[in-house]
């Protein structure tokens, strides 16, 4: 069995990469634009294949011969939807057995800017002839990373999320559930919603902060448009710095308050804390 990982340079698919090594249960594909950046996983004998996900052609030849692939959701927002359509064709004519794709929480009816595409690469998938597994990733602690030295220093978090919750989780443990689905059975057709086992409200999430740091940080819950002008006052580009707000305004109505504990069946043990993540990236 050939496990290809779309995406293998980023984040998120270099650690399901590194996953499905420790695993050591199959052949692993990387699949990526850009063959150079993975040179090291080529040299530990993960076979890497050049694509591009508006390359029909290529990720058709990246495909050749794969039993399973993750598709890691791609990040050129706009186009995204016609890119995973892309390699769900070449996954149907390579015959692939199961293709797991990484989406967002209660895709269908998730209202967040971000949640669109995912909502018509989900609707490609049902349309097409490959079995699927979707991973429905709630938020990565990950993302609050850009904010923490910031809020260290400052004594201030900043957000719009009023008392909304957010269950996330370590990037690390989404992409090792990601790899337990891609080496273990039955999971076509599932549906798994994927986030940690703590769900924290800002004010929560600024303690950790604060517990990870030895210093005190509270929470300022701003209204959203004074979020997203906050944001752009700060450097962000103005369509990014609303697609901030837009998810902190999603937050505050439940949308990534993910509570099934999908996330730690999978991995068969706790997930990391957003105090674990902090700690670990202030050391």
């Amino acid at each position: 069995m050939t496990i290809a990982v779309t995406a293998a340079s980023g984040q998120l698919g270099r650690l399901v990469v590194e996953a499905l090594l420790r695993a050591g249960s199959a052949p692993v594909v990387a699949i990526v634009r850009d063959p150079a950046k993975v040179a090291d996983l080529a040299a530990r004998g993960v076979d890497v294949r050049q694509a591009d996900y508006g390359d029909a052609a290529a990720l058709e030849r990246a495909l050749d011969g794969v039993d399973r692939v993750l598709l890691i959701s791609g990040n050129e927002f706009g186009s995204r939807v016609a890119q995973h359509t892309n390699v769900i064709r070449a996954a149907e004519r390579a015959g692939v057995e199961l293709l797991a794709y990484t989406s967002i929480p209660g895709a269908p009816d998730n209202p967040l800017i971000l949640a669109q595409e995912h909502k018509g690469t989900e609707k490609a998938l049902a349309e097409s002839t490959v079995p699927y597994v979707l991973l429905r990733n709630s938020w990565y602690w990950e993302n609050y990373l850009g904010g923490v030295s910031q809020a260290v220093q400052s004594g201030v978090l900043h957000g719009a999320a009023g008392v909304g919750r957010v269950a996330g989780a370590a990037r690390a443990d989404y992409a090792e559930a990601a790899a337990k689905v891609l080496t273990t059975d039955g999971h076509a057709g599932r549906v798994y919603e994927l986030g940690g086992g703590e769900s924290l409200t800002y004010a929560e999430l600024a303690q950790a902060i604060a517990e990870a740091a030895g210093k005190p940080v509270r929470y300022e819950n701003l209204s959203a448009d004074d979020y997203v002008a906050a944001l752009v006052q700060a450097g962000l580009p103005a369509e990014f710095a609303t697609v901030q707000g837009d998810v902190d305004t999603g937050i505050a109505h439940g949308h990534l308050d993910v509570r099934t504990g999908d996330l730690e069946k999978l991995l068969g043990r706790p997930a990391a804390s957003a105090v674990d993540v902090f700690r670990a990236a202030l050391s």
